[in-house]
């Protein structure tokens, strides 16, 4: 267990906010469906530059800003994405006050006891609010095209050092846009803070307590599950939904064998199984 644990925990949140994700969607499939005749469908071009955009100015804020000064502005940055992750999902199955109580809870909680076993909760209901109200506005090759510049982005930032440089300083926080993965399952209650995530950059993957999972390497494939949901029907969906998670699984078999633990961008072998996947929602369903 102790060399499979990320990808145990990695394939259980995976699966989870699948599973959450298509609750949703069905349960509040006829709002969405007439959300979608309100609104343009998003092109590619203006995905990429938002993405893009954010991943710049993060950079240069992280670079010139002290971190211990940017600390409390991100921690309340962070807040309110969950309690807007929160208000989505509830909001679109409970009556609205019960929603917005969940959504005010949740996060106060989380800034001033960081529970890792919260934050990955919050983190995960974000991203399935996100792929829930985003991917009934992107067309299914829109999604593609953008999961294949952003895993080329991904390898290239993991090569050349960017996104380990990004990762210590958001660890510095005490906030990041990504699941930590413990080793024991004690440590799911610790607190983000006590967990001492900087170590994880020079510690030899053997010895690591946590591993990180990117939120985006969980988001974006949800994001192409509900474009293929709403084009292709739930069939299509569900069969992207599995080999998106195939593809995690091939990831880390890459990550283990090829790479013997060294950090790996996780999102190309996840956007592989799941254009496979959208291939037979495509061409056989």
């Amino acid at each position: 267990m102790n060399r499979f644990y990320p990808f145990f925990w990695g394939g259980v949140i995976f699966v989870l906010g699948e599973a959450l994700t298509f609750a949703v969607v069905l349960t509040a499939q006829d709002y969405l469906e007439s959300s979608r005749s309100l609104f343009p469908e998003i092109r590619l071009e203006f995905a990429l530059a938002y993405f893009f955009g954010v991943v710049v100015a993060m950079g240069v804020v992280l670079f010139l800003i002290p971190i211990a000064k940017l600390r409390l502005v991100l921690k309340v940055f962070f807040a309110f994405l969950f309690f807007w992750g929160i208000f989505i999902v509830f909001g679109l199955v409970l009556p609205v006050a019960v929603a917005i109580a969940f959504a005010i809870v949740g996060p106060v909680f989380w800034f001033f006891r960081p529970k890792i076993w919260l934050h990955n909760l919050l983190m995960l209901l974000a991203l399935v609010s996100s792929a829930v109200v985003f991917g009934a506005l992107f067309a299914p090759w829109t999604v593609l095209l953008l999961l294949l510049v952003i895993s080329i982005y991904d390898v290239v930032a993991v090569r050349f050092g960017y996104m380990l440089w990004m990762a210590k300083k958001l660890f510095e926080s005490d906030t990041l846009p990504a699941f930590v993965l413990p080793r024991k399952m004690g440590s799911w209650l610790a607190d983000l803070k006590e967990s001492d995530l900087r170590k994880l950059a020079e510690e030899k993957a053997p010895e690591r307590e946590f591993a990180i999972l990117g939120g985006g390497d969980i988001g974006f494939p949800l994001l192409l599950v509900v474009s293929v949901f709403f084009n292709y029907g739930l069939a299509g969906s569900l069969v992207t939904a599995a080999t998106s998670v195939a593809g995690l699984v091939f990831a880390f078999w890459l990550q283990q064998v090829v790479l013997k633990g060294k950090p790996l961008p996780a999102l190309a072998p996840i956007s592989f199984g799941s254009f496979i996947g959208f291939l037979i929602a495509h061409f056989v369903l």
